[in-house]
């Protein structure tokens, strides 16, 4: 099967594929926003073991699938000019997540922190900016592949980009289900809830389009492009997502979580993503 959506991918333009692929993981979101038909709330251990899985996905594809390839296809007379283009990539990414998160308001899954400049808008409009953050890189690093597809480098595979699709599709289901459940909580109708759940993910077909119609026009970003959507992901685990797994008493369950998450991306891309 895997093969078949390769070859379907193959037939297609990089700039669709890239659309359709974050279409995919906009879909697992909303899968996951849909658990709220079901439940009122979840399990605080079952969620904090999904986010740890989240967390142990972004890591693996953000080495695996981004930096990775990006080193192999950055080019340099020594190994500190290869490495260059990479570092200023990752750094930037890290820094651009930094800089959103400081200045754009948006309230942590716990209900508690509300970070940013100060606003009147709702908490759920709050939490909903919250999730985009997380969902701005995602779709970034599934277009960027894309990209480096339509320009004919070597080291970006239609079969990669596609395993990273999946893998980010992965993680999603928990995302939307951390967006949906706490809304409904609130004693916010099923429905609003589900809408706002999967309205967070919608920023991932766009950034997607965008990271692939910029890398297939201008070959040479393609390895800042891949480290600065690494950079992005590996700041929203480190400052958001394992933080938030850390708050009760399940940090045993979310560490298992975030092990399990990475071995499942890191096989996927090692033995699909070739």
């Amino acid at each position: 099967m895997f093969d078949t959506i390769v070859e379907y991918f193959s037939q297609i333009s990089p700039v669709k594929g890239a659309f359709l692929a974050t279409l995919f993981t906009w879909l697992v979101t909303a899968a996951g926003a849909s658990v709220v038909f079901l439940f009122r709330q979840m399990n605080r251990t079952v969620l904090d073991g999904m986010l740890g899985f989240t967390g142990g996905v972004m890591i693996a594809a953000s080495f695996w699938s981004l930096l990775a390839p990006a080193i192999a296809m950055s080019n340099g007379d020594s190994k500190l000019l290869k490495l260059l283009p990479v570092v200023i990539g990752f750094t930037s990414g890290a820094l651009f997540l930094f800089f959103l998160d400081k200045f754009l308001p948006h309230l942590h899954i716990n209900f508690k922190e509300t970070e940013g400049m100060q606003s009147t808008w709702q908490r759920t409009t709050l939490l909903v900016l919250a999730i985009t953050l997380h969902n701005i890189p995602e779709g970034l690093a599934v277009g960027v592949l894309f990209g480096g597809v339509a320009a004919g480098i070597p080291e970006a595979s239609i079969s990669g980009a596609v395993t990273l699709a999946i893998g980010i599709g992965l993680q999603n289901f928990p995302e939307g289900i951390a967006v949906a459940i706490p809304l409904r909580r609130m004693g916010m109708s099923r429905a609003k809830s589900f809408l706002y759940g999967q309205f967070s993910a919608l920023v991932e077909p766009v950034a997607g389009v965008l990271g692939a119609v910029a890398v297939s026009f201008f070959t040479p970003v393609l390895p800042f492009a891949l480290a600065f959507a690494a950079g992005a992901m590996i700041f929203v685990v480190v400052e958001e997502v394992i933080p938030e797994t850390q708050l009760d008493q399940n940090t045993d369950i979310a560490t298992l979580g975030f092990i399990a998450g990475f071995i499942v991306m890191m096989t996927l891309d090692v033995v699909l993503g070739a």
